[in-house]
């Protein structure tokens, strides 16, 4: 084996990586900016593994290991990075994922999130969830605005995570951060007893279960700012997510509770950025009279036209955004089409903008999709983009 895990983490920390991949019969694989890269040979054997998860598992956590065949935990590494480190067994044998998690927190311009969100967090009261597939960066985007809050009010915030990824240093606020399994058995159970510790802002790591979500929207309905996870794409699955792990006969209370509860939802994507690294898209949804009515009679597929027309209060659909980050050249065309919800809408406002005589500057890109270069354009100098060459107009 070469490098031990310190090792590792270090080189995940100077590149930039997300991840850190060990698995028997490969070298060390990093993540970096939404791509695998493995590192040298030799390939790592079974002991190596094994070696590699006793350095930094607590006894605990390779207990649990050997009993049930997986663990997750954190990880500080110094003052460099935390990690979040998922551990199982594969094949009889272990391997690991490692999530880099930076020590320092991000403000809302680093991260590209709308200053319009703030308005949000100034909110005495309500439910804002933050959804998006694993790895979209909602963990990023919940400690900005856990951040922003300790920054500017004088609240109790109380956290509920599994495992603790960024650490919230007291300052205008109160941080107490309860970690899954070492300080509470579950989120359920750390969200009731956090109503009883005067609380004004709770965060709820993950919303897994209908008792978690269901005690979630109480807490906003009864006078805290709730913030929650789930692994949904867009506000109208993330409606119907949550309405629909409720049973039939309790879907018109709890559409009732998430109507006058909801404040806000925040739906992300993660996308690989032109020229290295990585950039967030956003679908932003607010709690507004119209959004209430419609989530109160069960018309949340009307959601989208309601984002759509109401961009002036600050709301925009993921696509809608996918397409002005193509237009600023930080994305390719093929990745605002492999992450759109819709990808019908934004192939016709391509072809709409070519009628018009108006041509996405990556065009001479031929993806597959049926879109690609026009054989009538002049040729000129070739620059890199990623791994594509694009042709300068």
């Amino acid at each position: 084996m070469g490098m031990n895990m310190r090792q590792l983490m270090d080189f995940a920390i100077l590149n930039d990586a997300s991840d850190i991949h060990i698995s028997v019969g490969r070298p060390p694989s990093f993540r970096i900016s939404g791509s695998m890269k493995a590192t040298k040979p030799p390939a790592l054997t079974p002991a190596d593994t094994m070696a590699l998860v006793k350095e930094i598992a607590p006894e605990k956590n390779l207990k649990e290991l050997q009993e049930v065949g997986s663990t997750d935990f954190g990880f500080h590494h110094s003052d460099k990075a935390r990690f979040r480190v998922a551990a199982f067994k594969a094949k009889g044998s272990m391997g690991i994922v490692l999530r880099q998690i930076p020590n320092r927190l991000l403000t809302f311009e680093q991260i590209g999130l709308p200053e319009s969100v703030k308005a949000m967090l100034e909110r005495p009261r309500g439910l804002c969830l933050v959804t998006g597939p694993t790895g979209s960066g909602k963990t990023t985007t919940l400690a900005t605005m856990i951040d922003f809050i300790n920054q500017n009010f004088d609240h109790h915030i109380i956290t509920i995570e599994d495992p603790i990824e960024y650490y919230h240093p007291h300052k205008k606020s109160v941080v107490t951060q309860r970690e899954v399994h070492n300080d509470v058995p579950g989120f359920l159970e750390g969200l009731r007893r956090a109503l009883r510790q005067d609380p004004d802002v709770i965060l709820v790591g993950e919303m897994r279960d209908p008792e978690t979500i269901g005690a979630a929207i109480s807490a906003a309905e009864t006078g805290h700012l709730v913030f929650g996870t789930l692994h949904t794409t867009g506000a109208t699955r993330t409606m119907d997510r949550i309405i629909d792990s409720f049973p039939t006969n309790q879907q018109a209370q709890v559409r009732s509770q998430l109507a006058v509860s909801l404040i806000g939802v925040i739906s992300q994507a993660l996308c690989p950025k032109v020229g290295g690294g990585r950039v967030a898209a956003f679908e932003i949804l607010y709690g507004t009279s119209a959004v209430e009515n419609l989530i109160r009679e069960g018309k949340t597929y009307q959601l989208s036209s309601v984002i759509q027309t109401s961009k002036n209060e600050g709301m925009i659909l993921l696509d809608d955004y996918l397409w002005e980050i193509w237009g600023q050249q930080k994305i390719t065309r093929q990745e605002m089409f492999r992450k759109s919800q819709d990808i019908k809408y934004l192939k016709e406002k391509v072809r709409e903008n070519r009628s018009k005589g108006l041509r996405g500057w990556d065009d001479n890109v031929d993806y597959g999709d049926g879109m690609g270069g026009d054989p009538n354009v002049v040729k000129g100098s070739t620059q890199k983009v990623g791994t594509s060459t694009v042709r300068k107009r």
